[in-house]
Protein backbone atom coordinates (compact mmCIF):
# COMPACT_ATOMS: atom_id res chain seq x y z
CA UNK A 1 0.00 0.00 0.00
CA UNK A 2 1.09 3.21 -0.78
CA UNK A 3 2.01 6.25 1.81
CA UNK A 4 -0.70 8.71 1.90
CA UNK A 5 0.15 12.15 0.60
CA UNK A 6 1.04 14.91 2.03
CA UNK A 7 2.18 18.68 1.80
CA UNK A 8 1.32 20.83 -1.01
CA UNK A 9 0.14 17.55 -3.39
CA UNK A 10 -2.47 16.54 -0.22
CA UNK A 11 -4.56 19.48 -2.02
CA UNK A 12 -4.37 18.23 -5.77
CA UNK A 13 -7.47 15.96 -5.95
CA UNK A 14 -9.66 18.79 -4.40
CA UNK A 15 -8.25 21.64 -6.21
CA UNK A 16 -9.08 19.19 -10.03
CA UNK A 17 -12.18 18.13 -9.04
CA UNK A 18 -13.34 21.84 -7.90
CA UNK A 19 -11.56 24.42 -10.66
CA UNK A 20 -11.94 21.43 -13.26
CA UNK A 21 -8.39 21.89 -14.65
CA UNK A 22 -5.51 19.39 -13.50
CA UNK A 23 -2.82 19.98 -11.59
CA UNK A 24 -0.14 20.07 -14.85
CA UNK A 25 -2.30 22.89 -16.57
CA UNK A 26 -1.70 25.39 -13.35
CA UNK A 27 2.18 24.07 -13.13
CA UNK A 28 2.07 25.58 -16.67
CA UNK A 29 0.20 28.49 -15.74
CA UNK A 30 2.61 29.03 -12.72
CA UNK A 31 5.63 27.98 -14.85
CA UNK A 32 4.52 30.81 -17.80
CA UNK A 33 3.81 33.64 -15.22
CA UNK A 34 6.11 37.17 -14.97
CA UNK A 35 5.80 36.90 -11.62
CA UNK A 36 8.56 34.71 -8.97
CA UNK A 37 7.15 35.74 -5.71
CA UNK A 38 5.40 33.77 -3.67
CA UNK A 39 2.62 35.37 -2.49
CA UNK A 40 1.97 37.45 -5.66
CA UNK A 41 1.92 34.42 -7.44
CA UNK A 42 -0.99 33.37 -4.92
CA UNK A 43 -2.58 36.60 -5.39
CA UNK A 44 -2.26 36.36 -8.89
CA UNK A 45 -4.31 32.51 -8.62
CA UNK A 46 -6.95 33.67 -5.97
CA UNK A 47 -7.68 37.40 -8.86
CA UNK A 48 -7.77 35.78 -12.04
CA UNK A 49 -8.37 32.39 -11.35
CA UNK A 50 -10.61 32.41 -8.62
CA UNK A 51 -8.78 30.12 -6.59
CA UNK A 52 -9.46 29.89 -1.96
CA UNK A 53 -6.08 31.26 -0.43
CA UNK A 54 -5.01 27.19 0.72
CA UNK A 55 -5.74 25.82 -2.90
CA UNK A 56 -3.53 28.96 -4.55
CA UNK A 57 -1.05 28.58 -1.68
CA UNK A 58 -0.51 24.85 -2.40
CA UNK A 59 -0.04 24.83 -5.98
CA UNK A 60 2.25 27.77 -5.89
CA UNK A 61 4.12 26.02 -2.64
CA UNK A 62 4.80 22.89 -4.96
CA UNK A 63 5.62 24.91 -7.81
CA UNK A 64 8.37 26.76 -5.97
CA UNK A 65 9.67 23.65 -4.30
CA UNK A 66 11.16 22.15 -7.80
CA UNK A 67 10.26 20.68 -10.86
CA UNK A 68 6.74 20.59 -11.22
CA UNK A 69 5.49 17.24 -11.64
CA UNK A 70 1.67 16.40 -10.37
Amino acid sequence: MSAPVKGPASYFPSIERKYGRPIAEWQEFLRTSPLTGHMELVAWLKAEHGLGHGHANALVAHHLAGPATP
